[in-house]
């Protein structure tokens, strides 16, 4: 696909929170161990009551149900930490409450994340009969010691093992990759993603390396243990990663993710065009409009907390509030401005009581940051590399 043209003709374009869809997120926080790369919230605990999480997890879904009332349900997300350390009765658990409370109707997309350790791979054929119809493999890469690297727990031949026998099971299949670590060159990366694309099936989330706040890298990058790409030099991976990944037909429907035609992540797209969602579980954030307002909820991010509130209360809910109009514009526009297919103005508008400053978005147009074809505008190539900076110019 030509990523200088909007092609608005082959996309499901968007223009409110039922078009965009409405999803669940479940979070499970529990895992083998805390990888140094990551501030998701995160925890390593030895022994889980899955039956006492499968009951409160249900407990929130119900209080979620009563937030966003009726809903078509267009998608389920099991996310964390490592989802797959969840017992299958678990699963089961869960789905069956999103089921009586909202309905899964044949085409819901139901994801779970895994690691691709031996296992959990054991574990997936009961996931699939649960009724789990996509997997998402935390791969990271296919280099042995960039594994070690990464602080992942599994190696290259598991990896392989577990995408193949996720190929065998689930429907659909994606699994993330980690490029621009330190002293990786264009040609390591090229061979790693090649040999990863010859794997794939029809999806794969391809992320660049960042140091995040309050990791273990962070502290290491300090320290000076280690080095990222200079910024050309990582823009140059990104170019090559987009260039590798459409000679195998998939193309960059967002920033860090590449699909074959129809396979993009349903479940993601509910959140990048802006749709409402439930979230539940420690730590999980939501959005959910009604009665002409869109709420933003969070729950408790301790494991233990989380779980005392929901027995005392029926829910972990730690923050509940209205979304201003001007925040869901910008809110908006942060996630949609990462798709290939952009954004809406007249959808922007509608949801701030303005129009965006025509000056501004034609003088990014005429920098090359943003197309614009009728209603909608989009990031070029050059425009996703600095986003925050195209977005703070938009929305000032």
């Amino acid at each position: 696909m030509d990523r200088n043209s909007l092609n608005t003709d082959k996309r499901n374009i968007v223009q409110g929170e039922d078009e965009a869809g409405f999803g669940v997120y479940v979070h499970w926080p529990f895992c083998l161990s805390k990888c140094p790369y990551c501030d998701f919230n995160s925890h390593v605990v030895a022994n889980v009551d899955q039956r006492q999480w499968a009951d409160a997890l249900t407990r929130e879904l119900e209080h979620m149900r009563g937030l966003t009332g009726p809903r078509e349900l267009r998608s389920i997300f099991f996310g964390g930490g490592t989802p797959s350390l969840m017992e299958v009765p678990t699963v089961e658990a869960v789905l069956s409450a999103i089921d009586r409370l909202w309905g899964i109707h044949q085409g819901v997309e139901i994801t779970l994340e895994a690691n691709p350790t031996s296992v959990e791979a054991e574990r997936f054929r009961g996931y699939r009969a649960a009724g789990v119809n996509r997997l998402s493999l935390g791969v990271q890469s296919l280099d042995d010691r960039e594994l070690k690297f990464l602080g992942r727990l599994h190696s290259a031949e598991e990896a392989l093992k577990a995408i193949g026998l996720a190929r065998e099971i689930f429907p659909r299949l994606s699994f993330d990759l980690i490029y621009a670590r330190p002293g990786q060159t264009a040609e390591a990366w090229a061979r790693e993603l090649r040999l990863a694309l010859s794997h794939a099936a029809d999806h794969l989330s391809l992320y660049q390396l960042t140091i995040e706040e309050g990791t273990a890298f962070a502290r290491l990058y300090e320290r000076g243990a280690f080095r990222l790409p200079e910024e050309e030099d990582a823009a140059e991976l990104y170019r090559l990663t987009g260039e590798i990944a459409a000679e195998a037909g998939m193309s960059a429907y967002e920033v860090s993710n590449y699909a074959r035609p129809g396979a993009e992540a349903r479940h993601n797209l509910v959140y990048w065009r802006y749709g409402d969602y439930a979230g539940v579980g420690p730590g999980a954030h939501g959005r959910i409009s009604g009665d002409g307002k869109k709420l933003a909820t969070q729950t408790l991010k301790m494991p233990g907390e989380w779980l005392a509130a929901v027995n005392a209360e029926g829910h972990g809910i730690a923050a509940l509030e209205d979304v201003s109009t001007a925040e869901q514009g910008d809110e908006m526009m942060l996630m949609g401005l990462r798709l290939e297919e952009g954004v809406s103005l007249s959808r922007h508008a509608h949801l701030t009581g303005h129009a965006l400053d025509d000056a501004r978005v034609d003088d990014l147009v005429q920098k090359g940051l943003l197309l614009r074809e009728g209603d909608r505008i989009a990031t070029t190539q050059r425009g996703r590399l600095v986003l925050d900076a195209l977005l703070g110019r938009l929305l000032a």
